[in-house]
């Protein structure tokens, strides 16, 4: 069995809960909430058999193998460093860090102690995901790629009245690009590793952070183009256009469905086999991981989180957008 504590109790933390409790080998140990109210609710919701408002109590707990941390962005780097400076393993939710010297303490951390440490990105590890690269090459020389994520948040209506909302908040290192453009971009990275140069937009809201943004990426051969919302909604599938065929994706943060088009008039309906509570593709890996004694996933590497890390802070820095936690 593999002991798990959680930190955060948003619905997230839920969903990582109820899909990791699928598996014989996980157990859910403890919770942390600052609220004791609250982290005593959760755990007697959950099963969990301790709970804590103490995160360096929880940590100092020997019994705990890893910890799961969904807190606000601003927060990941100091909470993982903890825990992985008391031994335990870390999955931590994207965007891992605020920046990418938080991410690169945070790699330090993890060697200097021998534990293993891990974005918590499903997407790439999804058989959707599989299948997409695995057809890539039918696509023929690349040309363009639309990659797109564009979500109305179900805050967005209390920020604009002017609610105390953590979701739009630059203090969080939160906004459109780090909440859903990541999604865009770990993909793109995926597929078609780091690219050439970057032009980036991004519509600022109140509070400082991104409501939505574009950024426009150049290859060798090909561009591809990112569209990301947290302030508007859409319905377009993301493609991948080369010069023998296009390949469409229904969406790239929970890839279902993968179908290509060939120039000469074909369809070919790629098919996928996956399960729906998504989260267990990163879980299972992180798992095994541990078992194994890995420091490192070899999909959900530290060379790929570092390389999607420096995409988000340069799109941030061309678009004028600044946390606190950059000027650390």
């Amino acid at each position: 069995m593999i002991n798990f504590a959680t930190v955060g109790t948003s619905w997230i933390t839920e969903e990582f809960i109820t899909t990791g409790q699928t598996f014989p080998d996980f157990c859910l140990y403890s919770v942390y909430s600052r609220s004791e109210e609250k982290s005593k609710a959760f755990a007697e919701k959950h099963g969990a058999k301790m709970f804590y408002c103490d995160l360096d109590a929880m940590l100092a707990d020997k019994n705990i193998d890893a910890v799961y941390i969904a807190s606000p962005n601003s927060l990941h780097c100091s909470q993982a460093i903890a825990a992985m400076n008391a031994g335990k393993h870390v999955i931590c939710e994207k965007p891992v860090a605020s920046n990418l010297r938080e991410l690169d303490e945070m790699i330090s951390c993890a060697d200097k102690n021998g534990v293993l440490f891990m974005e918590a990105f499903k997407s790439i590890l999804m058989p959707g995901f599989i299948a997409c690269a695995e057809a890539l090459p039918k696509a023929g020389l690349l040309r363009s790629a639309y990659i797109n994520f564009s979500k109305y948040s179900s805050r967005y209506d209390a920020h604009k009245r002017g609610d105390n909302v953590n979701t739009f908040k630059a203090e969080f290192s939160n906004g459109a690009v780090m909440d859903l453009g990541v999604y865009c971009i770990w993909p793109m990275v995926a597929l078609f590793g780091e690219p050439k140069e970057i032009k980036a937009f991004s519509n600022i809201v109140p509070g400082g952070v991104d409501g939505a943004g574009t950024a426009i990426f150049l290859y060798d051969t090909f561009t591809v183009t990112l569209n990301y919302s947290k302030v508007s909604n859409s319905f377009l599938p993301s493609e991948i256009q080369g010069e023998d065929a296009t390949i469409t994706v229904d969406k790239f943060n929970i890839p279902e469905k993968v179908f290509v088009r060939y120039r000469d008039g074909r369809t070919e309906d790629i098919p996928v086999d996956q399960r729906e509570d998504s989260m267990c593709y990163e879980i299972e890996e992180f798992m095994a991981c541990i078992k194994s004694g890995k420091t490192e996933s070899s999909v959900n590497s530290r060379k790929m989180s570092r390389a999607v890390m420096k995409i988000l802070d340069e799109i941030r820095r061309q678009t004028g957008i600044v946390y606190p936690a950059d000027n650390k």
